[in-house]
């Protein structure tokens, strides 16, 4: 860290080898895309190259970059939002799946990972932002109070109130057959 901080290339990049599979699966998850995510991480760590001077080792590296990357995609979800107008693709390939050997676990596992990504996609980016550092990152309510600049408690009013509505998306989801027939998420539900 402290070689980067100097303008070492090599360290920088090492740092970037250590942190980039975690920085990369947090910008899909924000913004549910690999095209986006990609995006997403190059600015991050452009951002983070361009500011490491001034890093001053309050937190982990892994942890800043989580900042500087839930920045970049939220910029970069706001751009996308101006700029694009046609309607995403809902089937998304998923990133990391590591089934099991039994090809129906697997099948299973894959129609389950898609509908828990759909309902985390579902989500209005603050609440997806908490959900995302919580579960799949492991932050603590004050980590991710830290990250996103709210108060713990709003952290954890966020984090409540995404967990109610995914409960709420997947249970209509496995009323409509698994992830067959019509979306149960309604016009405005997803806001």
């Amino acid at each position: 860290m402290e070689a980067a901080r100097r303008g070492d290339r090599d360290a920088f990049n090492e740092l970037v080898r250590s942190t980039y599979r975690d920085t990369y699966a947090l910008a899909y998850r924000l913004t549910g895309n690999r095209d986006d995510a990609g995006d997403v991480v190059q600015d991050a760590y452009v951002r983070a190259y361009r500011a490491i001077r001034r890093f001053r080792g309050d937190s982990s590296f892994s942890t800043w970059m989580y900042r500087i990357t839930s920045n970049c995609a939220s910029t970069h979800l706001s751009r996308r939002t101006r700029q694009r107008t046609e309607e995403l693709s809902s089937d998304t390939p998923i990133v990391d799946l590591r089934p099991e050997q039994d090809p129906s676990l697997r099948a299973e596992a894959a129609v389950l990972r898609h509908n828990i990504d759909r309902a985390v996609r579902s989500l209005p980016e603050r609440l997806r932002q908490v959900v995302v550092l919580r579960d799949l990152h492991d932050l603590s309510h004050s980590e991710i109070a830290a990250e996103l600049g709210i108060t713990t408690s709003a952290a954890k009013v966020r984090l409540h109130r995404a967990r109610q509505r995914l409960r709420t998306v997947l249970q209509r989801t496995s009323e409509f057959g698994a992830g067959h027939g019509p979306s149960p998420i309604q016009d405005g539900e997803a806001s």
